[in-house]
């Protein structure tokens, strides 16, 4: 049976809009299970993002719960969350906010400087690691500017598991990529899920999508589907994309 790492239940989010309320999330309830590679699909302004967000702490819900390690980060204060979300969740986005004065190994490092979970040495050896890892190790004396997209989404990614968290949450990582530099960025990350690294991630991506093992969907701010895949297997992809279209269409994709 699989272990819940992260549970919502009743999840609601709303904002005040011209006088009323609207409602973005509603009354979800969602487990997201260790070692799985759970991706969020849905049309534009379905709330993908809000529930990211949500999910991870990086923003309030207006009600409900989400559990993790039995606590409710709708109930925690703002410094115990940055707490958890430093030394437990780990995180992509779209745009790579890397700190354009640093390296690339520097931007990975120095969050696991301020961590403080590890000794320096040790934090640098694993931050070069990783840099090799990723394929960049031969630029990580480099600036962000002075390299690619795609190097710079492999630093992020780098950056996001220096503390090795349980959860890594992504939203729309391969979004600003061309097409060879998603596939290796989507590689990357399939390759650490297989490693045992829980992944969440929202994505309107089919070249995404594909790599999970479970699909979730949703419509105004619900969700109305799920589906259930084997590991990602690059000599099965056909198979599986036909399937995932299908599945898609069900879902008035």
């Amino acid at each position: 049976m699989k272990k819940s790492i992260l549970s919502a239940k009743d999840l609601c989010k709303s904002f005040a809009h011209n006088g009323g309320q609207v409602h973005v999330l509603n009354h979800i309830d969602l487990e997201i299970y260790e070692g799985d590679f759970t991706v969020v699909m849905g049309a534009s302004g379905s709330g993908k993002s809000t529930l990211l967000y949500a999910l991870s702490g990086m923003d309030k819900a207006t009600s409900g719960q989400v559990l993790f390690d039995n606590k409710d980060l709708v109930k925690m204060k703002e410094k115990e969350l940055a707490k958890l979300r430093s030394h437990d969740f780990g995180f992509i986005f779209q745009q790579m906010h890397l700190i354009s004065n640093l390296t690339l190994f520097e931007n990975v490092a120095v969050p696991g400087y301020l961590n403080h979970e590890r000794p320096v040495p040790e934090v640098k050896e694993r931050a070069n690691q990783l840099l090799e890892k990723m394929g960049i190790g031969d630029v990580k004396s480099h600036r962000p500017s002075q390299v690619s997209g795609g190097e710079q989404q492999r630093c992020a990614i780098a950056r996001a598991i220096i503390h090795l968290p349980k959860l890594l949450f992504a939203d729309e990582p391969t979004g600003a990529l061309n097409r060879k530099n998603t596939k290796e960025v989507l590689d990357l990350m399939t390759d650490l899920n297989r490693d045992g690294q829980s992944v969440l991630m929202v994505t309107h991506d089919l070249r995404a999508a594909l790599r999970a093992n479970r699909l979730l969907y949703l419509e105004d701010g619900n969700i109305i589907g799920e589906l259930s895949l084997p590991p990602y297997d690059k000599e099965e992809e056909k198979s599986r994309e036909t399937q995932v279209n299908a599945w898609l269409s069900s879902m008035k994709w």
